[in-house]
């Protein structure tokens, strides 16, 4: 695959809007002694629906776009978001995809956003990407600056933030970090504004061949927020899984994009049937317990461009979304 778009370049201009909108947008900025800009959309701060969406596709590293509008698919929850991308693989595995493993002393998180695609790291004499899942993409960036986005309900240790500046070749001041904690409306936002992304992953899981999904587009119910990250984190899952819509164009043969529709579900784990907090709660609060499977979208629709048949699989459940989002 080749890739000559720059997700860090893509995104200096969505970054440099939500920061001279701040007041706006209800997100507060930050410039640490080290000159590393924090950017709390929701800690702090209300944040609010269009700070998730403008982080959403801060995420996608500027590749796609992402909507928030209402729709008339759920029963019970009109408000959605919708998340389109002319490369999916790029801008959802290369970018919004929550990879980078980062912790110190107690303080854990996930990083997501463009950042991912300049991380490296010194093995065997050589720099790596920090993520093997570069390797096989065969990309990685360079910019003067990067964003990070960290799904978490604490700022990020200086410690931490040396360490992404450091992965990333950069001084501190060139790194910008926005922390949205899922329990907010921009942090739900920009979760639901996954659903596109948690197909792509799925579907590199399952070994489909990247170079074949050429265009994506996904939409999801946005969930209502709850104070418990438990419940918040498992509303904002469940909203795809339950109620996520997703349509992938591929090439390649009709059986190929048939397989992939008919494996892509929800429905196809094991762990289906209840609500994410409750299946969190049963595996003891262990994510590597759960049915890596499960985290996928309800209903997807997969076109083979080459014949242009259509493939579709799955289906909403109006119930268990009920159930979750707490009617």
């Amino acid at each position: 695959m080749e890739y000559k778009a720059s997700v860090n370049k893509l995104t200096q201009p969505l970054v440099k809007h939500l920061i001279d909108n701040a007041d706006k947008l209800r997100v507060n900025v930050e410039v640490l002694a080290n000159g590393c800009t924090i950017i709390d959309a929701g800690i702090k701060v209300p944040g609010g629906l269009e700070a998730g969406r403008i982080i959403a596709e801060i995420c996608l590293g500027g590749m796609g776009t992402v909507s928030i509008n209402h729709s008339s698919y759920t029963n019970n929850w009109p408000l959605s978001v919708t998340v389109h991308t002319g490369n999916p693989v790029l801008g959802c595995l290369g970018s919004q995809y929550a990879g980078w493993s980062l912790s110190h002393e107690k303080y854990y998180a996930l990083g997501s956003g463009p950042a991912r695609a300049m991380a490296t790291k010194l093995r065997d004499g050589v720099q790596e990407p920090v993520e093997e899942l570069y390797k096989e993409l065969d990309y990685l960036d360079k910019a003067d600056s990067t964003v990070l986005v960290i799904e978490n309900d604490a700022f990020p240790p200086l410690a931490i933030v040396e360490k992404i500046a450091a992965a990333c070749h950069i001084d501190p001041s060139k790194l910008t970090i926005i922390v949205t904690p899922t329990s907010s409306l921009a942090g739900g936002v920009q979760v639901v504004a996954r659903v596109l992304e948690v197909a792509m992953h799925k579907a590199h899981a399952l070994h489909f061949p990247l170079e074949n999904i050429i265009d994506g587009s996904g939409s999801a119910p946005i969930c209502p927020p709850h104070p418990n990250f438990v419940k918040a984190m498992g509303r904002t899952n469940d909203a795809i899984l339950f109620a996520g819509l997703v349509h992938l164009f591929v090439k390649g043969s009709d059986e190929a994009a048939e397989k992939l529709a008919k494996e892509l579900p929800s429905s196809t784990s094991k762990d289906y049937g209840r609500p994410f907090a409750e299946i969190f709660k049963q595996y003891d609060y262990d994510f590597f317990k759960i049915d890596a499977m499960l985290f996928s979208p309800a209903s997807v629709i997969v076109t083979a461009v080459d014949s242009g048949k259509s493939f579709r699989a799955g289906q909403l459940d109006n119930t268990l979304l009920d159930q979750s989002f707490g009617a």
